[in-house]
């Protein structure tokens, strides 16, 4: 267990400083939703259509 599990990129980080920071990603860990399912749930696609792909004519009963 040589490799650590936070590294700091840029600057020094002290222990205390580390063990805060992890202190604090664990208390945000533990808080949050175990239920993660989306409460809105959208179309699957847009209700538009971008005309420059779409073919060059339409009927006109097929309008929206």
């Amino acid at each position: 267990m040589n490799t650590p599990d936070i590294r700091v990129e840029k600057g020094h980080a002290e222990p205390e400083e580390v063990a805060a920071l992890t202190a604090i990603l664990l208390a945000r860990a533990a808080a949050a939703p175990a239920d993660t399912t989306p409460a809105h749930r959208g179309r699957p696609r847009a209700g538009w259509r971008r005309l420059e792909r779409e073919p060059g004519f339409r009927a006109p009963h097929s309008w929206r």
